[in-house]
């Protein structure tokens, strides 16, 4: 192959979440061979589907079973790894700039480098938006990122302990923001109690846990349609969740919550799941245009406004839909899609030909209440009514939308393997990482 080839291109993905990886991966194995050069950076050594951090966080997930490597996927894969935070933009130069990392002891272990692209995707996924709310910040636990899912998970095994061997103490946990992750987190809470007392760790009973969920809206689950709202308030209350609907938060202090009507909500432990923003360091990337909530706007092909040769999917992508109803909403299967078309269209992007309008589907919405149930509905925008599924036949779906990305970033075979593995260790091993 002649040098002039185009494949001869270097593509720089910033973020390794869902709709990244699955990007690197899959260009690197098909044109890694041919001369492309696919480099995938990330502040992080593994990757997990965030999606799961809620079950990392009761421990009901062992992140260091189901964690993977950047650097050994992009071994077999094709790509190269750059751990490393972005910390700016050169448009002109085609370069990206990340800062040095440090290690435990404060000592830096790599100096700040400098990466030159062809191609720049960003894929750095969201945070958690604490809409400026006073006390957030200092006293309440969000839940992006590994290593706060596992701070979380230590702190609620010590006030399980400490409360369970106190007479007559209640243990409080309030939960703000209720969308997936909050009633996710709601449910499996009382699945950890559960199983803390099978292993004769916790006294606790549900007199004795207080699990409150606050929404500011009029219903949990806004996004989704009032039918499955509605069957799922109706699963957590018969699990002992406190529901709190159209209560605004209006500050947090050690001691709790306290509302815009005055009233104080008590709670040892408190988790922020309300609302997502992009990182705040892309506001700061000369000059490409971002909304309100830090998201790169996106063209319908996904580039960026102001760069055509850099695109943006996932939650940190400003992309609307071309059905007119708003943005395409962050969700996992968002970008997904959105790693699927650019790797679909890729050689079109080389050649400089225009693409066709990346076109959100809507496979509908899956919520799973721990062991206990399953709800949402199915097809979503793919037909003229959605079918609202929940039990047995949920959970399948909503484990399946899991292996849906393992098979991208593994293929079939490993993928098989991979499922086989995770039956065995929920047999051989405790259902809850109790350490």
């Amino acid at each position: 192959m002649e040098q002039s080839s185009p494949l001869y291109q270097h593509v720089v993905i910033v973020g390794g979440g869902a709709g990244g990886l699955e990007l690197a991966t899959r260009l690197a194995r098909k044109y890694s061979r041919k001369g492309l050069k696919v480099t995938l950076v990330d502040r992080e050594p593994t990757h997990i589907w965030k999606p799961l951090l809620h079950e990392v966080a009761t421990g009901s997930l062992d992140a260091g079973l189901d964690e993977l490597s950047y650097n050994a996927q992009g071994r077999s894969a094709g790509f190269k790894f750059q751990i490393g935070q972005m910390q700016s933009l050169d448009r002109e130069q085609r370069c990206i700039h990340l800062a040095p990392v440090y290690g435990q002891d404060g000592q830096m272990i790599l100096p700040g480098r400098e990466l030159f692209y062809d191609y720049l995707v960003m894929a750095v996924g969201s945070v958690t938006n604490d809409f400026g709310v006073e006390g957030v910040a200092e006293h309440c636990t969000f839940l992006d990122s590994r290593e706060q899912a596992e701070q979380f998970r230590h702190t609620l095994l010590e006030s399980w302990l400490k409360t369970s061997n106190t007479p007559e103490a209640r243990l409080r946990i309030a939960i703000v923001g209720a969308g997936a992750t909050g009633v996710e987190l709601s449910a499996e809470l009382f699945n950890t109690a559960r199983e803390l007392s099978a292993y004769g760790l916790s006294k606790l009973d549900r007199q004795r846990l207080e699990v409150i969920l606050v929404e500011a809206g009029p219903s949990i689950l806004p996004a989704l349609p009032p039918r499955i709202s509605s069957a799922a308030r109706h699963e957590l209350e018969k699990l002992g969740v406190s529901v709190r609907e159209n209560t605004k938060v209006a500050s947090v202090n050690a001691e709790g919550l306290v509302t815009d009507t005055g009233e104080v909500i008590e709670a040892e432990l408190k988790v922020w799941a309300a609302g997502i923003r992009a990182p705040d360091f892309i506001q700061s990337l000369d000059g490409l245009e971002c909304n309100r909530l830090n998201q790169l706007v996106v063209q319908p092909d996904l580039r960026t406004t102001e760069d055509k040769r850099i695109f943006a999917l996932g939650d940190c992508a400003a992309c609307a839909r071309t059905d007119g109803n708003g943005n395409v909403p962050p969700r996992a299967q968002a970008a997904h899609q959105m790693a699927s078309f650019l790797y679909r269209h890729f050689r079109k992007i080389l050649r400089e030909e225009a693409l066709p309008a990346y076109e959100y589907k809507d496979y509908g919405s899956l919520v799973s209440l721990s062991r206990f149930s399953t709800v949402g509905s199915l097809m979503g925008n793919l037909s003229k009514g959605s079918l609202m599924v929940e039990g047995r036949l949920a959970r399948l779906v909503y484990v399946s939308l899991y292996r849906l990305h393992q098979l991208a970033i593994h293929g079939y075979i490993k993928t098989f393997l991979i499922t086989l593995v995770d039956r065995i260790n929920r047999v051989i091993r405790p259902r809850l990482k109790l350490h």
